[in-house]
Order: C-alpha cells, then sequence, then structure tokens
C-alpha cells in the first residue's frame, strides 16, 4: 500500500514495528493496544484525526475484546469519522457499535439470497496462504492428473496473470491464451472475452487463482462451466461463503474427504466436520494463518488434534479447589468528567503511579462528579494508595473502595474496608 499511498501524497506507516517515525505517517495501522499505550504515553495524539477505521472488528473483539479499542476512542475528537466492519456483525460488535457510532449509516452483511431459490452449482475452495499460486499449481496438477485436457485459471488482472503463468511454466506446465490448444492451462481475466475466444466451456475446470471480488465477478467466471475451483486464503473465507450463497452456489473443501475412519478416530472426524459445518471458525483461521506460513496445513490441524486429545485428559480439579480468576475490588475517585477526565488519563496514572500492569484495570465509569473504575482485587490497596493525592488533570483526587449509598442513589467513599 505504501507505494501507492506515495502517489497521492499519503505516507503509511505501523506501529508496534520497525517502521520509521509512524507517527508522521497520514495512513496509520495499528492494534488498539499499541495505539492505546502510545496515546497513554503521550507519544501520539488522535485529536487531528479525520477518521478511524475498526477493521474486522468481529476477530479483534475475538481474542482481545473491545474494551481498548472504547478506550482509543475517548482520545478521539468528537467530529472524526468513525468505521467499523465485520463479517458477521455479533451481538458485540452490534453493541459496540450502537454506543459508539451514533446515527452512523449501515451496509448490512447479511445473506441476501432466496433461501428456497435456485442452486446454480458447487464451488470446491482450497485454503491455503500467500503466494495463492503454490497452491493453485497443487489443484492444477490434481485436476490435469485425471486426464483433463485443459483448466482454465483466471486472475484479477494482467500482470497477475503474467506471474502466475510464469510460475506454473517454470513448474512444468506450459500457459497461454484460451484457445490455444497447444497448452493445458489457460489463463483468463475477462470472462466476457474468454468466452468469446473458447465459445462454450461447460466441461472445462476454472480455476479462480484470487478469489471473485463479488456475485456478478463470481458468476462471470464459474456460471458456464460444472467445475469451478477457488483458491483463497484464511480471511477470505468470510467473503467467499456469502459471496456465494448470494449467487446460488454451495461451497465445498478440494479435494472432498473419501475415506472413512471406525472408532475413537471416526468420532473425532465428526466432531471436526461439525464444527466446521456450523460454527464460525473464520477468526481462528486468522489467527493460524502465520503457523500455516512455518508448517502444512495438515501439521497444523494434527497438532491441534493433540492438543484437544490432551486437555479432555487432563484431570479436572475439585469444585472447591481455588481458580486463578482474580477477584474484582471496585474503587470510587473523586474526579469526573466536569474535570475534562477520559479513560486514557485514569488508565495511565493507575499502571504508572501503582506500577501495576493494564490487565488488572477493568471497567472506567467516568461520571460528572466521580468514576468507579474496577481493578485486581490484589492491587486494590497498592492503586488506592497511589491515586490518594495524586493530581490528576489539575486536580487533587481522593480514592478508596466504592460503597454506594442506600436509599438515596449515589456513591461514596468506604473509609474503612476492614470495619
Amino acid at each position: 500500500m505504501s507505494p501507492i499511498a506515495s502517489h497521492i501524497g499519503q505516507v503509511v506507516g505501523a506501529l508496534g514495528s520497525q517502521w520509521v517515525q509512524p507517527e508522521q505517517a497520514t495512513l496509520l495501522f495499528a492494534t488498539p493496544g499499541d495505539v492505546l499505550a502510545s496515546c497513554t504515553t503521550h507519544e501520539l495524539a488522535l485529536e487531528p484525526v479525520e477518521a478511524i477505521v475498526l477493521d474486522q472488528a468481529t476477530r479483534i473483539d475475538e481474542f482481545d475484546g473491545l474494551e481498548e479499542v472504547e478506550l482509543v476512542l475517548s482520545y478521539l475528537a468528537s467530529t472524526t469519522q468513525r468505521i467499523v466492519t465485520s463479517l458477521p456483525v455479533t451481538s458485540a460488535v452490534a453493541d459496540f457499535c450502537k454506543r459508539h457510532l451514533r446515527r452512523a449509516i449501515s451496509l448490512p452483511s447479511a445473506d441476501t439470497s432466496v433461501a428456497d431459490g435456485p442452486r446454480r452449482g458447487t464451488l470446491q475452495f482450497r485454503i491455503t496462504t500467500e503466494p495463492l499460486e503454490h497452491e493453485a499449481l497443487k489443484v492444477v496438477e490434481n485436476i490435469l492428473a485425471t486426464g483433463t485436457p485443459h483448466v482454465l485459471l483466471y486472475c484479477r488482472n494482467d500482470d497477475r496473470a503474467a506471474d502466475v503463468g510464469d510460475y506454473l511454466t517454470l513448474h512444468g506446465y506450459l500457459a497461454g491464451a484460451p484457445g490455444d490448444t497447444k497448452v493445458p492451462v489457460w489463463l483468463g481475466v475477462n470472462p466476457l472475452e474468454v468466452r468469446s475466444a473458447i465459445g462454450d466451456h461447460k466441461h472445462i475446470p476454472i480455476i479462480s487463482c484470487d478469489v471473485p471480488a463479488d456475485v456478478d465477478d463470481l458468476d462471470r467466471r464459474h456460471g458456464a462451466s460444472d467445475q469451478g475451483f477457488v483458491v483463497v486464503l484464511p480471511r477470505e473465507i468470510p467473503h467467499l461463503r456469502a459471496t456465494a450463497r448470494q449467487a446460488g452456489y454451495e461451497v465445498v473443501p478440494f479435494p472432498p474427504e473419501i475415506r472413512k475412519s471406525a472408532g475413537p478416530i471416526a468420532a473425532l472426524h465428526d466432531s471436526i466436520r461439525e464444527v466446521i459445518e456450523k460454527e464460525d471458525i473464520a477468526p481462528y483461521l486468522f489467527a493460524l494463518e502465520s503457523l500455516f506460513e512455518e508448517y502444512d496445513s495438515a501439521e497444523v490441524a494434527a497438532a491441534l488434534a493433540l492438543l484437544s486429545k490432551r486437555s479432555v485428559t487432563t484431570e479436572v480439579a475439585p469444585a472447591n479447589t481455588p481458580t486463578n480468576v482474580p477477584a474484582w475490588a471496585k474503587l470510587f475517585v473523586g474526579i469526573g468528567t466536569r474535570d475534562g477526565l477520559q479513560p486514557g488519563d485514569l488508565l495511565g496514572t493507575i499502571t504508572g503511579e501503582a506500577n501495576v500492569s493494564g490487565d488488572t484495570v477493568g471497567r472506567i465509569e467516568i461520571k460528572e462528579n466521580y468514576t468507579l473504575v474496577e481493578v485486581h482485587d490484589s492491587v486494590a490497596q497498592d492503586v488506592i494508595a497511589a491515586l490518594n493525592g495524586r493530581t490528576i488533570c489539575g486536580r487533587a483526587v481522593r480514592a478508596d473502595f466504592d460503597r454506594p449509598q442506600r436509599g438515596g442513589g449515589g456513591h461514596r467513599l468506604n473509609r474503612s474496608r476492614n470495619s
């Protein structure tokens, strides 16, 4: 993206990496945790930011939660445009958007296909990592090994087609223009031009080396053939499934499972099939993507099966055995919105002055005259001692364990927790 951005006068940067002077970028990529850390130490100022994009919110919530994102938003100006992308939109993401994206325009990603509509066919897909042409070569080998004389391979543009063609030729599979009977692999970009070149190609296997961009692109590529294959990255699976459903296609893995096992192995296979068919595994594909670059996907799957077996056979702790789940204490801090307090101000003071990690701090509720903050019970006394008398936003604060007043609402300080 950086070379493209430079042509339009933009500068790309990334936090948490070796990128030089990321704070000078006009397009900055970062995790919520890295942004929050930079804001807390005043290395990064978000007030001038014109727009913030929370990409793949469901995956962020799945692995890290959205609490850090909420703290980051508190550093933004009220006029900053906020954009959230998520597929699917979970209840947690929907609630987040409702609270932080007021009067937002929604572009629904729900499946718009008709449940009882006609089925157009079946698409088989192969999940891989970069470079895609490596896995496309394997698919081509599988298909041509069956005796099929030609296979048509679609790419997103001419440059991409040239690169894929060179790669296939280097590995012994000559590639050329559609209709060239001297080569086994035909390379296509524009489906309409391909059809005019080879006419009826219903029985010619078609491979998309780049996932179709939309319903029309998918149908133009694969609608004229009864054998369709798509090579996809893990993060592209939700897009492929949604696009295929809208176009009337069923998507299944390639090659299909043909061998049946018995006993415990069969039970393991059945449980895996059930998860693949019924659960949303896209976030986990994304999380494992870096491992797929180090090891074969079959090795990763075998390791996960072993980990699953170990977790099942591990002896369950007795009910009265203490767990490592920390208890939380709610603290009252005598400073609020009228003093200009932001969540990041209080979080930075707690972690810096009490010398505790950020994961020991929970929800921060800022009211007009006071703030309620949850911390691990084990560090509560240290946090209180660190905050008492400390100046935050120009005001000396008082902190103690929170104790709601009975009958009249509101909160007051608990003068002695042990009394």
